[in-house]
């Protein structure tokens, strides 16, 4: 689905096409991708804005609650998760100032390379079919995928079960080395969840791989994501 805004009309029709197809979906995946190019915010406030809109709000939480279905957002996507409050929250929400976010890299600037992200809970049914503590090598490339938030925050996702991936080292090691916490997350933190798990917002691209992709790299690439939404709905 495009998101059309050249004009007043375009966004009518728009907000009418995202709202009949989440309404005959199962499943909803804001994707990343530089929109705009990656200005401050990123891609994630254009998605969050239109995702604001009464109509398609309404959509997505009669989705999640009335039919127990999922969301994800990769990347710019996670952005736009945040900036709804579709993670950590779970409902598309106001945010409040002390609400976690993704900022700019510790380092600066874009990061594009592979990293070492291990599965911290599998509480979330996009996580049902990756090893619980496994490591998986997944690309990265962002210039805002720093997840910050208070040590009370921190505390919370952990208890709850909501850090859903972190980054580590090639030991399988939560780490600050910015080697492999490439943009200096918080706890390593790479991935969290809505409380009850069915919302996922990650920085790696789960979506780059496959069978004849990245070949030379060491590692397992398949968190199968996609096959464990497909599986809960079986």
């Amino acid at each position: 689905m495009v998101f059309k805004n050249q004009d007043a009309q375009d966004i009518r029709d728009s907000v009418e096409a995202f709202t009949k197809a989440i309404e005959e979906s199962q499943m909803i995946m804001f994707p990343g991708g530089f929109s705009a190019g990656d200005e401050p915010d990123g891609s994630g406030k254009f998605i969050a804005a239109a995702c604001r809109n009464e109509k398609i709000s309404e959509a997505v939480m009669k989705l999640l609650y009335e039919r127990d279905g999922l969301a994800l957002g990769i990347c710019n996507g996670f952005q736009a998760l945040i900036k709804l409050g579709l993670v950590p929250y779970g409902e598309i929400r106001p945010l409040s100032a002390d609400a976690p976010t993704l900022t700019m890299n510790s380092i600066g600037r874009h990061q594009s390379k592979m990293v070492y992200t291990k599965i911290v809970t599998n509480k979330s049914p996009w996580l049902s079919k990756a090893t619980l503590g496994g490591v998986y090598t997944v690309p990265i490339s962002h210039g805002e995928g720093r997840f910050v938030a208070s040590r009370e925050w921190i505390e919370k996702l952990f208890a709850n079960g909501q850090v859903a991936t972190q980054y580590v080292d090639i030991n399988g090691n939560p780490t600050m080395d910015e080697d492999y916490n490439i943009n200096g997350s918080y706890y390593a933190i790479e991935g969290i969840t809505s409380p009850d798990g069915r919302v996922l917002g990650k920085m790696a691209h789960s979506e780059r791989r496959d069978t004849s992709v990245a070949v030379n790299i060491f590692g397992d690439q398949d968190q199968k994501i996609f096959e464990s939404g497909v599986e809960y709905f079986k």
